[in-house]
């Protein structure tokens, strides 16, 4: 029987989730409580270190701080619910519940992608044009450009669930993720989701292709900088400040990629339950511990409160 999208509102979906081998339970429950809480200890300890030490006043901790944020809300925004099922006999989630997940979802995702183009721009200034760095990368700019980030990405988050609201529902409501994910959700939709996949390929080519390409212009433009530099030392210190992103934008990318930029005719269930663990719980977890490791700065500041970290 199909459901209207005023009948859909009330009803609840089932999160197929993972294994059912209890021992598998058990060990999925260990790992992913380990991770939400190194996620979130490592992204609060950045956004503390980074408000508290005016050394790490510029712009691109001023970032970092936002992209922890980031991190927080999109962690959150599915482990918790993920490990109640895993605890749980029946893993359902209400459909005002998964729209909620699924909008601060998208929201987070959206804005990571877009945030980590404005700092690789960030760091092009910083390194071809270091003359120039202060007044092209003003805190009136660097605010209006977080801001814009924010704004575009709950725009774009407010779009996507907005039109999967409009959807009519039928069948076994299952969704075959531990999630709520645009693409499970779209297969169980009895309605056309036409508007939906065109406004989901839209998204992709813009979160996932325009600023992919925007990202590796930049960094091009820093390489070849780099390698133009004469000193040995000016390379290592010009390379340094920006390997810690590099390696950030290519663990991130390269799970959403495997997740989103694929034809909805191939879609997997496992490979995309694998790879959302990497940008949702793994990517979280690793860019705190990424950037505190390979960051000079940020390893003195957090020296300064735990003297045997600096060591």
């Amino acid at each position: 029987m199909m459901l209207s999208p005023n009948q859909t509102m009330g009803t609840e979906f089932v999160l197929e989730g993972f294994s059912e081998n209890p021992g598998l339970k058990l060990l999925l429950i260990i790992c992913f409580l380990s991770l939400y809480t190194l996620a979130l200890i490592g992204n609060i300890v950045i956004i503390a270190l980074v408000t508290s030490s005016t050394g790490l006043h510029s712009p691109m901790y001023f970032f970092l701080c936002n992209l922890a944020t980031m991190d927080i809300v999109c962690t959150s925004s599915v482990l918790p619910k993920a490990l109640l099922g895993l605890v749980s006999k029946e893993n359902t989630i209400s459909f005002k519940g998964c729209m909620t997940q699924l909008f601060f979802l998208l929201w987070s995702l959206s804005s990571e992608l877009l945030l980590l183009t404005v700092m690789a721009y960030d760091r092009y200034v910083a390194i071809c044009h270091p003359l120039h760095y202060s007044s092209r990368m003003s805190p009136q700019l660097c605010g209006a450009l977080a801001m814009a980030v924010w704004s575009i990405c709950a725009l774009n988050a407010s779009v996507h669930t907005g039109l999967m609201t409009r959807l009519s529902f039928c069948g076994p409501k299952v969704i075959t993720h531990f999630f709520c994910e645009i693409p499970p959700l779209l297969l169980l939709s009895c309605s056309s989701t036409y508007v939906n996949s065109i406004m989901t390929l839209i998204a992709d080519a813009f979160y996932g292709g325009i600023n992919f390409f925007l990202t590796l212009l930049s960094y091009g433009c820093i390489i070849a900088s780099i390698l133009r530099m004469r000193s040995a030392e000016g390379k290592r210190k010009a390379f340094s400040t920006c390997s810690s992103h590099l390696i950030v934008v290519c663990v991130y990318y390269s799970s959403v990629f495997c997740a989103y930029i694929s034809p909805a005719s191939s879609y997997s269930p496992e490979r995309s339950k694998v790879t959302s663990v990497l940008y949702s719980v793994l990517s979280p977890t690793l860019n705190p511990l990424i950037y505190t490791l390979r960051n000079k700065d940020v390893r003195l500041t957090l020296g300064r409160l735990l003297p045997s970290f600096s060591h």
